[in-house]
């Protein structure tokens, strides 16, 4: 399990006249988090620097847009690691203010512009799921729906053929391989299973 945040937090500091607006916000993937990079930009064609850092499974990035490498994203990246967050990018607006920081200062800068805004966060916890189909005989369907129902697996659909009933779950990922064995042993060996996500 990872967590994510349950909407979007945003905080404001000034440092020696600079202003890091930070925001921490739910992504889904990468294009959707570049996306929003990009709208930024937009909204704020004054600001010196719109730093990033991306937290996304195998899509994490992060860019320092021109703050000397290592003060702006890598600092936002490790707050970021340190919640244990999944699936959320860290913006941080700069507008400079006209006071050099230092690469020391920049770092706590960007620390704090990330760390300020989680203060007021809300956390859920993400559950990795699984889409199967699972394909056995008529005869073993109701036992196959009660034991399901009983375990709060859900049946997302049902398909029929001439002998068998093929089934599609959404399921816990850890749940898998036991749900995967009680079904093969509930229809005595009689399951197959189709195609999944993963």
């Amino acid at each position: 399990m990872s967590t994510t945040l349950a909407n979007a937090v945003d905080a404001e500091i000034i440092i020696k006249k600079s202003r890091f607006i930070g925001y921490v916000i739910p992504v889904s993937n990468r294009a959707q988090a570049l996306d929003l990079v990009a709208d930024f930009k937009q909204q704020h064609p004054e600001a010196r620097h719109v730093c990033w850092a991306l937290l996304a499974g195998g899509e994490s990035g992060m860019s320092d847009d021109g703050e000397p490498s290592g003060t702006a994203a890598r600092p936002m990246m490790q707050v970021l690691q340190h919640k244990h967050l999944d699936g959320v990018l860290a913006v941080v607006i700069r507008y400079f203010g006209g006071i050099k920081l230092g690469a020391g200062g920049l770092t706590r800068a960007y620390t704090d512009a990330i760390a300020r805004p989680l203060l007021a966060a809300e956390y859920i916890e993400t559950v990795p799921m699984d889409l199967l189909q699972v394909a056995l005989p008529f005869a073993e369907e109701n036992k196959v729906r009660h034991y399901l129902q009983q375990h709060n697996i859900d049946i997302s659909n049902s398909d029929f053929t001439h002998t068998e009933v093929i089934l599609s779950l959404t399921l816990p990922r850890h749940l898998r391989e036991t749900t995967l064995n009680q079904l093969h042993q509930l229809c005595r060996g009689q399951t197959r299973l189709l195609e999944s996500d993963s």
